[in-house]
């Protein structure tokens, strides 16, 4: 939880629903899933613990919902226009790949990986649903794309998954996710996220080629 998602959760005009998450966020990263009660929670949004259940059925749909809220930007690629070109396929690619980087290198976005892995024990439908609503969103919208341009003759005859994991692949290099979530390295920048891009879809064009008319 960032302090510009604590200030808007808290903020006069939020909604009963933003207060609600925002308060079930900070109460788990400072409690952890098992020791955030909804009693806590309530208290924290000012609200009853009947309104609290009137807008989520339990602390895990609560706990889901905020999780969904906070990956949703990564989402943002999933609606990708299909290449009629190979131009057109590296742009894609490249716009993918940089808004992936930038959206999941948020702190929201970090801190809720931290919270899901830590509560993996615990509280495993936290990693299910970031990994539902997160990567495996992601994967499949990419995955689609790389199907479509195979079958508009830009790529070879390679599995349209291997072909979307190779790319994530190249474009985490270095192990780029775990540094971040172990604060061991900096965001990357936007220079630093277009070479990224532009590298993992190079070398993916590279690997999976079409072969020769």
């Amino acid at each position: 939880m960032t302090i510009s998602d604590e200030t808007q959760a808290a903020a006069p005009g939020a909604s009963l629903r933003q207060r609600i998450l925002g308060a079930a966020m900070r109460a788990i990263i400072e409690r952890g899933y098992a020791g955030a009660s909804t009693l806590d929670i309530a208290r924290r949004a000012r609200v009853s613990k009947r309104d609290l259940y009137a807008q989520f059925g339990s602390k895990q749909a609560m706990v889901a919902a905020c999780i969904a809220e906070r990956t949703e930007r990564m989402r943002m690629p999933l609606d990708l226009p299909v290449p009629r070109s190979r131009e057109a396929l590296v742009a894609t690619l490249v716009a993918f790949g940089r808004t992936l980087l930038r959206e999941v290198s948020r702190p929201e976005v970090l801190a809720t990986h931290r919270l899901a892995i830590a509560e993996a024990e615990h509280a495993p439908e936290l990693a299910r649903t970031l990994d539902e609503y997160g990567r495996a969103a992601n994967v499949s919208a990419l995955r689609d794309l790389l199907s479509a341009a195979q079958g508009g003759g830009l790529l070879g005859p390679s599995s349209p998954e291997e072909m979307a994991e190779t790319f994530l692949a190249l474009l985490w290099s270095g192990g780029l996710l775990v540094r971040l979530l172990l604060r061991v390295t900096t965001t990357p920048d936007e220079a630093e996220g277009e070479r990224r891009a532009h590298v993992a879809t190079e070398l993916t064009m590279r690997i999976y080629a079409a072969s020769p008319a």
